[in-house]
């Protein structure tokens, strides 16, 4: 599955649902995915907080099959930037 398609899922996902603030999901050489207001977009840009993960753990964590914190904790997922943007996102996907 591509960084589009997950991308697409996402934006379908949010359908509805607001999210204050920007994320960005860095999947190093995969690329990246922007969340914010407007939704989902594979556009690189200057964001609230950085995730960076795999495509694959972020596939996992979009889907539940991926404790968040245990990954942070693991090292599956790095966070900079502000960890309140973050926590939003664990509301939206739980």
């Amino acid at each position: 599955m591509s960084l589009q398609d997950i991308a697409k899922d996402i934006r379908t996902g949010l359908a509805g649902k607001n999210f204050d603030g920007t994320l960005k999901f860095d999947c190093g050489k995969d690329g990246v995915i922007v969340l914010s207001e407007g939704g989902a977009t594979t556009d690189d840009c200057d964001t609230d907080c950085t995730l960076q993960l795999s495509r694959e753990n972020l596939k996992k964590l979009l889907t539940g099959k991926l404790n968040p914190m245990t990954a942070v904790m693991m090292g599956k997922i790095k966070i900079s930037g502000d960890m309140g943007v973050a926590m939003k996102l664990g509301k939206l996907i739980s």
